[in-house]
């Protein structure tokens, strides 16, 4: 079962509860999305850092551990401006 953009957000705003997150649909399919967090938490992180946090807060969605499977996710992070 494919996760909802909704489920994405909330899993997401758990970690990360003053960020903006955006959450768009990139195929129409429910399968394949992106992600663009603007977040304080990201602050002095190199890019990597901040991806990490990120997959650790969809904590195991996207590695086959649960049954609402996230198949594509694509990032956009940043610190606020």
């Amino acid at each position: 079962m494919a996760m909802r953009a909704d489920d994405i957000r909330d899993l997401l705003a758990k970690t990360f509860p003053q960020a903006q997150i955006e959450i768009l649909d990139l195929a129409g399919d429910g399968n394949h999305y992106k992600a663009i967090i603007t977040s304080a938490q990201f602050t002095g992180l190199s890019r990597v850092a901040q991806h990490q946090l990120v997959y650790a807060a969809l904590k195991g969605a996207m590695d086959g551990t649960n049954d609402a499977q996230l198949h594509a996710l694509a990032l956009e992070t940043k610190p606020p401006s």
